[in-house]
């Protein structure tokens, strides 16, 4: 019988070309959310300037550099290895995920294939991601969500930087994976419609939406009823739309 209580294993394999190093700490503490970094990789030409503010970071993270050199231009050999690496590690049946990093739609087929074999995907990438990688994966986070702010100085405060996208869209996406569930008196849990996210966006993410959680988010939406009876977590449903009575039309008088 599985052991319930262990934390769940995941393979962190990070594409060097297309990832900035200003993620790292944030890209661990997303992850320690939902198992543990047991494998941690990264694939490039660190040989390469372009590259060399990684060097800073490999230690102090214990990620594992695997040089590859780029000995013909064009090839990118570095994708290769990190797909071989990611079906050995799959067919070792030690992990139960995988996470990749990378903005490149190539590595769309190898989440697809790791999927189809019964491990959990989580994609890391910036906005510009393909959709086609992004759908791909279980779950998919915005590295742009991943990097700390910067603390504003006395000399350049200016106003705060607008979110990536409106909280109408947001609405719109929390709508649809309710309308998915089922339930008696319209009141569904907090809790479940986040998990029920995952299925209808894969990158949704209440940051992007300039909130740090989901209850936020919902809050000052002003698109739903909120229940926090005492002892029960938060339900929602959504708000009835007041419906406007048309006025009956008057009928002409003959002449």
């Amino acid at each position: 019988m599985a052991d319930e209580s262990r934390l769940r294993r995941y393979a962190v394999l990070i594409d060097a070309d297309n990832t900035s190093p200003r993620i790292v700490a944030g890209l661990f503490e997303e992850i320690a959310k939902f198992g543990e970094a047991s494998v941690r990789r990264i694939y490039g030409d660190f040989s390469s300037p372009r590259l060399k503010s990684w060097a800073d970071v490999l230690q102090k993270y214990a990620i594992d550099p695997y040089q590859q050199f780029a000995y013909t231009s064009g090839k990118n050999a570095s994708d290769i290895a990190l797909v071989i690496d990611a079906m050995d590690l799959l067919h070792s049946g030690r992990f139960d995920g995988f996470c990749l990093v990378s903005s490149d739609s190539d590595f769309t087929r190898l989440a697809s294939r790791l999927r189809e074999e019964g491990a959990d995907v989580y994609g890391f990438g910036a906005r510009k991601t393909p959709e086609s990688f992004r759908q791909a994966c279980r779950r998919f986070i915005y590295t742009e969500n991943l990097v700390p702010e910067a603390a504003p100085t006395a000399q350049a405060q200016g106003p705060a930087p607008a979110a990536a996208h409106t909280a109408d869209g947001a609405v719109a996406i929390l709508n649809k994976a309710m309308s998915q569930m089922e339930t008696e008196d319209g009141w569904i849990g907090l809790r479940a419609v986040g998990q029920r996210l995952a299925n209808v966006a894969s990158d949704f993410d209440p940051r992007t939406y300039g909130f740090r959680k989901l209850s936020d988010l919902v809050r000052q939406s002003g698109a739903f009823e909120i229940d926090e009876s005492e002892g029960r977590t938060m339900r929602i449903r959504p708000k009835a739309t007041p419906t406007v009575p048309t006025r009956p039309r008057r009928r002409r008088r003959a002449s």
